[in-house]
């Protein structure tokens, strides 16, 4: 017998009011992720935004606290969009998903980010349509392969895709630009060099406004 594909589209209300928006979301049971993390992370910033930056997931950091982009990679994102020209109180923040996805270490102490799958984020993806339907932005800065392809498909390739100027699918005017996650930074042996390159990015993309 098929079953039915897990969605949040039954938990998301038909206002594309932010704060309502936001409350609904806190009680989505659209996958199973709600069901270790500690609350949901919705997007963050002004409805009059032109820019919306996605990210893939809460961190552990992001979902204890419950807002997108606070921990490490989050300081980082501040700092490269300060180098950018970029004034972040104009710009909404969100992930493609909203739970933190996450496995445990040997000892239990640590939560280890798990990247999320497919199917949590096409289940997740009402959530991103209903903030890109109240926002309406002009940019969408993708930070990440999870992003991307939240929006563009599984084929979507950051590395053959890098910095280019598209034209965002479904019923947008936006123009859109994929880019690396600023945790893939945190982790790179070339830091200094995949960190300015980031910043390259960010500035090629907002030279579209």
């Amino acid at each position: 017998m098929a079953t039915t594909a897990k969605s949040a589209a039954e938990f998301v209300p038909a206002s594309r009011d932010l704060a309502r928006l936001r409350e609904a979301a806190a009680g989505c049971r659209g996958c199973d992720l709600y069901r270790d993390a500690t609350q949901t992370v919705f997007g963050e910033g002004t409805r009059k935004a032109r820019t919306m930056m996605i990210g893939e997931q809460p961190g552990d950091q992001e979902d204890r606290r419950g807002e997108p982009f606070v921990g490490p990679a989050g300081r980082l994102l501040d700092r490269a969009l300060d180098e950018s020209g970029i004034d972040r109180e104009g710009v909404y923040v969100t992930n493609a998903v909203k739970h933190f996805k996450f496995r445990r270490d040997e000892r239990g102490s640590r939560r280890i980010h798990k990247k999320p799958g497919r199917t949590e984020i096409v289940a997740c993806r009402p959530w991103l349509d209903a903030e890109l339907a109240s926002v309406q932005p002009d940019l969408v800065i993708l930070l990440g392969a999870t992003a991307a392809q939240a929006l563009f498909g599984p084929d979507f390739r950051i590395t053959e895709r890098r910095g280019e100027v598209l034209d965002l699918p479904g019923d947008h005017d936006a123009k859109a630009v994929a880019t690396v996650h600023p945790s893939s930074i945190l982790r790179s042996r070339e830091r200094d060099e995949a960190y300015a390159a980031f910043v390259a990015d960010l500035k090629a993309a907002v030279a579209v406004l």
